[in-house]
């Protein structure tokens, strides 16, 4: 695994190269992060690094939050996640991670749940095409056969059927860090990642 940081999506834009190439972007808000617990292969049987993202006030967080979060001197945090590293060189218990860990033109992937859609049926969720639309069809929006009546008689697994659709996680890979401005903690990558506006995103750097 490599280091990464946790951020939150801003929403989309574009920007222009020098040779007048509009790229779109995504710009996230990475970072700061805090280092809260260190893991090692003689204490947890793996290395790690743990960091909390989006600080709150110490009197909303639960008192295993507080005493958590004391180790790092930083405060509480809303989010914590864990890396997995090889080496743990420099990750101390209270540093701070910012956006400058990611270099212009590098790979990221960015892991971050999609907004849910509640109920939906086969066009909206798995792109059916739906029977014609004339008079007298009888058939629109369907799902259509389920199966054999006699063998199996009964519905096999993995039907594409209506059902709840979104608010899962999904992971894009191989995107592109474009820019970084350390001084507003933003970092704009090239092409679009889950989530609506404001959500929570953690961006892992490529091997």
């Amino acid at each position: 695994m490599a280091l990464g940081l946790l951020g939150k999506k801003l929403g989309m834009s574009q920007i222009f190269t020098p040779e007048g190439v509009r790229i779109p972007v995504t710009v996230i808000e990475a970072g700061p992060c805090v280092v809260t617990q260190k893991k090692t292969v003689e204490s947890d049987g793996y290395n790690a690094v743990q960091v909390g993202y989006d600080p709150i006030p110490t009197h909303r967080a639960s008192r295993a939050q507080q005493g958590h979060a004391k180790t790092a001197g930083k405060g509480a945090y809303r989010t914590f996640r864990e890396f997995r590293l090889e080496e743990l060189d420099g990750l101390e218990v209270g540093k701070e991670l910012t956006c400058e860990v990611f270099n212009i033109g590098e790979k990221v992937d960015i892991a971050g749940r999609t907004k849910g859609r509640g109920f939906q049926g086969v066009i909206k969720r798995h792109g059916h095409h739906g029977g014609r639309a004339t008079h007298g069809s009888m058939f629109h929006r369907a799902p259509g056969s389920m199966g054999m009546n006699t063998d199996p008689g009964h519905v096999l697994k993995g039907r594409k059927l209506p059902g709840h659709y979104g608010n899962e996680r999904v992971t894009i890979s191989n995107l592109e860090v474009v820019a970084t401005y350390p001084e507003k903690n933003l970092v704009l990558v090239k092409g679009s990642v889950p989530g609506g506006r404001n959500s929570t995103l953690i961006i892992r750097k490529k091997k």
